[in-house]
């Protein structure tokens, strides 16, 4: 593949990139410095152009799915401490509203008449969006609570580990022995939604 050549504003020096080397930070300070008359002399903090650019380079974004109990406010939790640290991080979730992901099936579809079918098409519509956005996703998060047996929630973390993605389990330590196997295919097993972010920006930055 042919380098490509960047020209500095006096166009007498070019200077010749490999093909992988992104000039744009060069070349944008080369134009934040374009008012400075030709006779001074232009010394580029290269050093600090190329940290920059790998910094930018080597950070990567993650698409994060939030699967599981929606009785409390771990993924409030979870969106305010992303935020905060400033994680380039997509949060998708399933339908919280027990209502709606309950009525789905024979709203669109049709009613019912024996409460089975009912929750059978319920179940599989919200399992287009669920598969959907758990392929989507990079990392999938999957809380359970102690209140509620969360048979979906397995199911999803389930699910992403046979397709591959890496699963962080998130759950009080009460509940490790009834959540032993789930939590032996996890990559993670955190106890808090702080430590999720922990996780996240340490996947991110490389950083504690």
């Amino acid at each position: 593949m042919t380098a490509p050549v960047f020209f500095t504003r006096w166009k007498r020096y070019p200077i010749v990139f490999p093909w992988w080397f992104d000039p744009g930070p060069i070349r944008d300070y080369m134009r934040s410095v374009a008012g400075l008359r030709r006779r001074h002399f232009i010394r580029i903090p290269l050093q600090k152009i190329l940290t920059e650019r790998t910094t930018r380079m080597s950070r990567p974004s993650l698409t994060v799915y939030l699967s599981g109990e929606i009785h409390t406010d771990w993924r409030e939790q979870i969106q305010k401490g992303v935020a905060e640290a400033g994680l380039p991080v997509e949060l998708l979730a399933p339908i919280t509203e027990h209502e709606a992901s309950d009525d789905c099936g024979v709203d669109i579809l049709g009613e019912e008449p024996n409460a089975f079918w009912k929750d059978h098409k319920g179940a599989m519509v919200n399992a287009i969006r669920t598969r959907t956005l758990i392929q989507r996703s990079d990392v999938v998060v999957v809380r359970f609570g102690d209140k509620y047996k969360q048979w979906n929630a397995a199911f999803d973390a389930g699910y992403a580990s046979g397709i591959g993605k890496p699963v962080i389990t998130l759950h009080d330590p009460a509940i490790n022995h009834p959540l032993k196997e789930v939590d032996a295919a996890a990559l993670a097993v955190a106890e808090t939604p702080e430590q999720v972010v922990r996780i996240l920006a340490y996947v991110i930055d490389g950083t504690l």
